[in-house]
């Protein structure tokens, strides 16, 4: 037995919206049908239950950190990404209990927040349980991170234990950061990573200290690795930015996520896509405007046609774990329109995560979950707009 629903709009995503569109859902929540008002008549179909606002598929956040969720409010703004980064390592041990308790809201709150599938960064186990219980698609990123070349096989071989241990649910070893993974490293990944089914990712470019790093090996990187006792004299910065530095040593088969890409270039953009044929370039504003104060250059990547998704990244460095908050700050300070976004948001992050055969898109088959998406003005979020989970 199907129910009927219908809204002003309802925005597929794989193709154009339909003004006062229904889409028929059965009790498990798959779509078995999908018509416009026209059709709808001429089938003379009962009991539609109609809302006003906007029907949308469930949000896919790409990326985020489940672990750091007991850190929420603990850490200042806009201290630049070394220190979040050396904040993190200093707060981020709690009990055990405090840091369950914050990941069990903070995937309540996502669920709340029409969320139906997160791509999640995780360094330890801590995060299983919560996600065995949860309601929401999960696929864990096990960063592996290690900058001392001579590390390399102990902290893939830990990393790999991690990911087994997530079993049955998916889970890849993945590099944190160019700027915490050596090139032996790197190696080490792409033989348990490497494979053409696989999907992957990396913090990029988040910072442009980062860049500065690479190229002449300057600036507050430095600093951190002396807070962590690290010697470094082994590294030779080569004049190149960050993503032209580490991208080659990435395998090309992978789908590969580009996480933050706050301070990449346009000839970052060109050498990128004529290394890498699989990519996908994940925004995270709320991060981005939490850490470092600063936007990536959205018309850039726009203009270059690459794959967009969307992350919320944590509430270490975020305020709230929303998409459509996510959304919101691209439209207001970019001026992307909303069913670009939208498609950003669903279709794009569950392609890059491989379920796009169930989430991503109001098709018949799928079941991708079903939201309404209220108070829209002209198209635009506002600060009135808000979402609710309907399947």
């Amino acid at each position: 037995m199907s129910s009927y629903l219908s809204a002003s709009w309802v925005y597929l995503v794989n193709t154009a919206p339909l003004r006062n569109g229904i889409v028929a859902v059965s009790e498990d929540g798959t779509i078995t049908g999908v018509w416009t008002a026209e059709e709808g008549e001429a089938l003379n179909l009962k009991g539609i239950k109609y809302y006003d606002g906007v029907l949308v598929p469930g949000l896919v956040n790409t990326h985020c950190h489940l672990e750091l969720s007991h850190l929420a409010g603990k850490i200042a703004e806009h201290t630049g990404l070394p220190g979040f980064v050396q904040q993190v390592m200093q707060q981020r041990e709690a009990a055990e209990e405090e840091i369950q308790e914050a990941m069990e809201l903070a995937d309540r709150e996502m669920y709340e927040n029409g969320i139906v599938a997160t791509g999640d960064i995780s360094n330890q186990i801590y995060s299983k349980g919560v996600k065995v219980r949860s309601k929401l698609y999960y696929h864990t990123f096990v960063e592996a991170m290690g900058f001392n070349p001579g590390r390399a096989g102990e902290i893939i071989q830990r990393a790999v234990v991690v990911r087994d241990e997530f079993l049955p649910l998916r889970a890849t070893v993945v590099p944190h950061a160019p700027y915490s993974v050596s090139a032996e490293l790197f190696e080490e990944i792409k033989k348990v990573s490497g494979a053409v089914h696989e999907s992957v990712s990396i913090h990029n470019q988040e910072t442009l200290e980062e860049n500065l790093f690479f190229e002449s090996k300057q600036g507050h990187f430095l600093k951190l690795y002396e807070f962590l006792g690290l010697d470094i004299d082994f590294f030779e910065a080569k004049g190149r930015t960050s993503l032209q530095s580490y991208l080659p040593f990435l395998s090309g088969d992978v789908k590969t996520l580009l996480v933050h890409n706050t301070f990449t270039s346009g000839a970052d953009v060109v050498f990128a896509q004529g290394k890498h044929q699989r990519l996908y370039w994940c925004l995270c504003p709320g991060a981005n405007l939490y850490i470092e104060n600063r936007l990536p250059d959205v018309d850039l990547l726009r203009d270059a046609g690459v794959t967009i998704t969307l992350g919320t990244d944590s509430l270490a460095s975020n305020h709230q774990l929303s998409i459509l908050a996510e959304m919101k700050v691209l439209q207001e300070l970019k001026q992307v329109p909303f069913e670009e976004l939208l498609s950003w948001a669903t279709l794009n992050g569950a392609a890059f995560l491989g379920i796009e055969a169930q989430f991503g898109s109001l098709e018949k088959g799928k079941r991708p979950g079903v939201n309404l998406v209220k108070g829209l003005k002209e198209g635009l979020i506002t600060a009135e707009t808000s979402i609710e989970r309907i399947i």
